[in-house]
């Protein structure tokens, strides 16, 4: 049996504080769902070939097509990201990009359910890309938003084993010449007791929309 809600991580970092969101959510719909991390299969960008227009079915060789069908089956989808370089990460971009071919003439996810998360350091940078998603799906795909998370993550550069030696460290480029990686922790969506409330909601009103639609 197909699931009814499917949560798609662009993160590939193992349990990342993306994955662990998207999944709260998904536990907290009630239904049968699915996790997928697209770090583990192969979604390559889209090669504006338009060869799917006559039936809208990607023919690029990679695990997309696949993962379109359980797209198209699912009642909902989440979807997780995050912000390397101040942008979207390419792994979500891959699939987003993707979503062309299940959209033009007859848009296949209009309707569809749509909750995301985000995971980055800076809150402008969040809400800057959090809107550009928010217009694709609702604007583009036609897809219901039911709501977007935002995660405050972490520098690299503290779990990188380097410390305070490395000479290219973001920490004293972004918290000031005299601060140290002991200074800030790793930052667990746990934590952040308002984001994983809220990722309980949003997973809640999935549920309660599927359950009354």
């Amino acid at each position: 049996m197909n699931p009814a809600v499917l949560g798609i991580s662009g993160s590939p970092v193992d349990n990342s504080n993306t994955d662990r969101l998207v999944k709260a959510v998904l536990d907290a719909t009630g239904f049968e769902t699915e996790f997928v991390k697209l770090s583990t299969i192969t979604v390559r960008p889209c090669l504006a070939c338009r060869r799917c227009v006559p039936d809208n079915i990607c023919k690029v060789t990679d695990d997309f097509q696949e993962l379109a069908e359980n797209i198209k089956n699912a009642k909902a989808i989440v979807i997780g990201a995050y912000t390397p370089y101040g942008q979207i990460d390419a792994f979500t971009k891959a699939l987003l990009e993707r979503l062309w071919s299940l959209r033009h003439q007859h848009n296949l996810l209009r309707g569809k359910l749509c909750a995301t998360v985000l995971t980055g350091l800076d809150p402008n940078t969040l809400d800057r890309i959090n809107q550009s998603i928010a217009a694709g799906i609702r604007d583009y795909e036609q897809m219901v938003l039911i709501g977007q998370l935002s995660i405050q993550g972490h520098l690299p550069c503290l779990t990188c084993g380097e410390g305070d030696h490395c000479k290219m460290s973001a920490v004293t480029l972004l918290y000031g010449p005299d601060a140290t990686t002991s200074d800030y922790g790793y930052s667990r969506v746990e934590d952040q007791e308002e984001v994983w409330e809220d990722a309980i909601r949003i997973g809640f009103l999935i549920g309660e929309r599927l359950r009354t639609h």
